[in-house]
């Protein structure tokens, strides 16, 4: 049975952030042929293309760049701010996705979830992101779709998720995901 390496990218610094909690309950799952490790991108320094330029870039970019080069498959997880995704997201992106022409997320499947306090479960955040991932070539999951609204609701004081129906709609996303995931890998390998 293959092993296909998957990336979670959070898209908060915040310690207490839920989308790291979402991250955790994914990496609690039962195990399958998917071996999924969280990303760390707090350390990027912004993308800077001087650094590229004169052959010298910050030791997190080399990184950062050869994990993304080693995952079969990518999935992000991240808050909304201003109705958009946050900085630190946008920068592993453009950091992965650089010098030119050397693009490290090219032909990796991919998945989001978005979540936020609010009713609408970083929608703008989840439509933003997807506007990235085209231009850097990630085949992004179209359905089902995850956008996880009130998102204080679903966790308990213990800081993990606690309501069953967030639990069990994020097992069949993950699976969802895994089987678009392997199909994708599948295809690229028959090339």
């Amino acid at each position: 049975m293959s092993i296909y390496n998957v990336g979670i990218l959070v898209g908060s610094l915040r310690k207490e952030s839920y989308n790291k909690k979402i991250a955790q309950f994914i990496l609690e799952q039962e195990e399958s042929k998917f071996d999924y490790r969280i990303i760390d991108i707090s350390e990027l320094p912004l993308y800077n293309q001087d650094f590229d330029d004169v052959g010298n870039p910050p030791p997190s970019y080399v990184r950062f760049r050869k994990e993304v080069a080693s995952l079969d498959a990518v999935l992000f997880i991240t808050a909304e701010y201003n109705r958009s995704i946050p900085a630190v997201l946008k920068n592993a992106i453009d950091v992965g996705s650089r010098p030119y022409g050397k693009n490290k997320w090219d032909g990796k499947p991919g998945a989001i979830i978005s979540s936020s306090t609010g009713v609408y479960g970083g929608f703008g955040a989840n439509h933003h992101l997807r506007q990235s991932l085209v231009f850097v070539n990630i085949l992004t999951m179209q359905q089902p779709e995850a956008y996880l609204g009130n998102i204080t609701t679903c966790i308990g004081p213990t800081g993990a998720i606690e309501s069953q129906k967030t639990k069990d709609f994020l097992r069949s996303f993950k699976n969802a995901f895994e089987q678009w995931a392997e199909r994708i890998i599948h295809t690229k390998g028959q090339d």
